[in-house]
């Protein structure tokens, strides 16, 4: 967290510039941010013990989101990601909001689901009834499984039990309900799962298969709400169409999908910067928004002054503690930029970043329409492409865009005019 967010005219200054106001603003040492903005500083060994058969690292540029307010505190945002426009898109969507409160977050607690799946049932309603007069016995010998998370506030806290007529069967799923306190919880919830799966099987006289978390996690998700300023946005036509179009998204599946692709281009890209699993994010996602029809994950109306309120719902499993996230250097330093001290408030920023994309986005459809800004920063790209470096790839991006000829073959024939 920083006192302020708004830094004017960050996106002007040269990268060793933004990295020298990013140590002013945010207190930080060369130490801390070493490894996030000198990649090459890593440590292979770090590296080798994360996955199997490393052989190198794959770099994707990092940037900082300015201007966000959540629950009246300032951040600063990283996202990593290999889009353009991404990032300016959701600091200025940010910016939007500041006059208005900025963004309000709410949640339903860390609670991740673990399920434990029976087959073979000859009496389900039976088994079931067996499983529930247990329910406090099972509770109490999940916990036994991590004393630490019970210390802090976590454990097993539910049971719940649902079944299903399947093409192979009757299946009887018992579900444990598990707070996970500032961890994303996987393999809190699935050793609790796998220790009591041999009482599950005696108490419902069925046969255990699977015993692992669920990624839709119904019971962690989060809400932002936000109010994005008309005149701000370009007046109450712009309202009324950016409404139209999440409209759309709400009646089509098909314009569905990439209406909650770009909420993800915020959010994966947070997600990453902290090193947290952002396939577990997607998963999550997207099963919620098809629970019941594929639906928009964000919904839009206006308020009665003509201002823009949106509003996103969506779960939200991060973690601060245990795996990328604590050994990564740069998913550390990413954590330290934000300043973030629980998973929830972790969350809580995600999902705003989440939304201030997805009304961008909007925005831009509705209005000038996505190639504009979109392809005025693809064009850097290309320019790089072709061998621009320094001022040359402004002044390659500028012609591409003008020309309204964004191809890597017409950049080549410009800088070949700039170094004659």
């Amino acid at each position: 967290m920083v006192d302020d967010s708004r830094i004017s005219g960050f996106y002007k200054l040269s990268r060793e510039e933004r990295v020298k106001k990013l140590k002013e603003v945010t207190g930080l040492s060369d130490e801390d941010l070493g490894p996030l903005v000198n990649p090459g500083e890593v440590d292979m060994e770090i590296l080798d013990h994360m996955i199997e058969n490393v052989v190198g690292s794959m770099t994707i540029p990092l940037g900082i989101a300015t201007n966000f307010q959540v629950n009246e505190k300032d951040y600063l945002v990283p996202m990593a990601i290999e889009e353009p426009s991404v990032v300016a898109a959701a600091s200025n969507s940010a910016r939007m909001t500041r006059d208005h409160g900025g963004f309000t977050a709410t949640d339903t607690g860390p609670n991740m689901i673990a399920q434990i799946q029976v087959v073979d049932v000859l009496q389900p309603e039976s088994a079931k009834t067996k499983i529930m007069e247990a329910k406090d016995e099972l509770l109490a010998f999940a916990n036994e499984q991590d004393p630490i998370l019970v210390r802090f506030g976590g454990g097993a806290k539910d049971i719940r039990i649902r079944i299903f007529d399947t093409k192979v069967g009757v299946m009887l799923i018992t579900e444990l309900i598990v707070d996970t306190r500032d961890a994303m919880g996987a393999n809190a919830v699935n050793t609790m799962a796998e220790a009591l799966a041999p009482r599950i099987e005696k108490l419902s006289g069925g046969r255990v298969i699977l015993r692992i978390l669920s990624n839709l996690a119904e019971f962690r998700l989060v809400r932002v709400r936000a109010i994005f300023d008309r005149d701000m946005l370009g007046g109450e036509e712009v309202v009324n169409d950016i409404i139209a179009a999440w409209a759309f998204a709400e009646a089509d599946p098909y314009r569905c999908a990439t209406h909650n692709k770009g909420i993800m281009n915020g959010i994966d890209s947070v997600v990453i910067a902290t090193g947290n699993d952002f396939r577990a994010i997607e998963a999550g996602a997207h099963s919620y928004a098809a629970m019941n029809g594929y639906s928009p994950l964000t919904k839009y109306e206006k308020s009665p002054e003509g201002h823009l309120v949106g509003s996103i719902e969506i779960p939200m499993a991060v973690g601060l503690v245990g795996g990328a996230t604590k050994v990564h250097p740069a998913a550390r330093a990413s954590v330290k930029i934000l300043g973030v001290k629980t998973a929830t408030e972790l969350g809580h920023v995600i999902a705003s970043v989440g939304l201030a994309q997805n009304l961008a986005a909007l925005r831009a459809l509705a209005s000038e329409g996505i190639q504009k800004g979109h392809m005025a920063l693809h064009a850097r790209n290309v320019a790089a492409t072709a061998g621009a470096r320094g001022d040359q790839v402004d002044i390659v991006a500028e012609k591409l865009v003008k020309e309204k000829n964004v191809k890597v073959e017409r950049a080549k024939e410009l800088l070949d005019e700039l170094t004659m």
